[in-house]
C-alpha cells in the first residue's frame, strides 16, 4: 500500500524570504501624547503589541487627531495620508 504522505497531493507554497509585519492601526495610536515619537520599541512598551516580528506595518483604519512622528518599518497609503493631514511625520526605519 502507498504510504499516506505519498497520496496526499502536495499544496500550496510558503515563501521563506516573505516579510512578516506586526500590524497595528492608526486609531490604535491616539493613546500616546501630542509629539511623542512612536517607534516598535513604545508600541510594544504601551502594551499594543507583543513582538514585533520583522517590523511594524501601520494600516489607516480609524482616525488621529493627534500630532505624532511615527517611525516604523511601513506604512500603507492611506495611514500615511493620515498621520500627516494632522501635521505629524511618517518616518520609515
Amino acid at each position: 500500500q502507498m504510504p499516506l504522505q505519498r497520496r496526499i497531493p502536495k499544496r500550496g507554497f510558503k515563501n521563506i524570504f516573505a516579510t512578516n509585519y506586526a500590524v497595528i492601526n492608526v486609531k490604535d495610536l491616539e493613546i500616546f501624547e501630542n509629539d511623542t515619537v512612536v517607534t516598535e520599541q513604545t508600541l510594544v512598551e504601551a502594551g499594543l503589541l507583543k513582538k514585533t516580528l520583522d517590523g511594524v506595518k501601520v494600516l489607516g483604519k480609524g482616525e488621529l487627531t493627534k500630532k505624532l512622528t511615527v517611525n516604523v518599518a511601513a506604512f500603507s497609503e492611506s495611514a500615511k495620508q493620515k498621520i500627516e493631514e494632522v501635521g505629524g511625520k511618517a518616518e520609515v526605519k
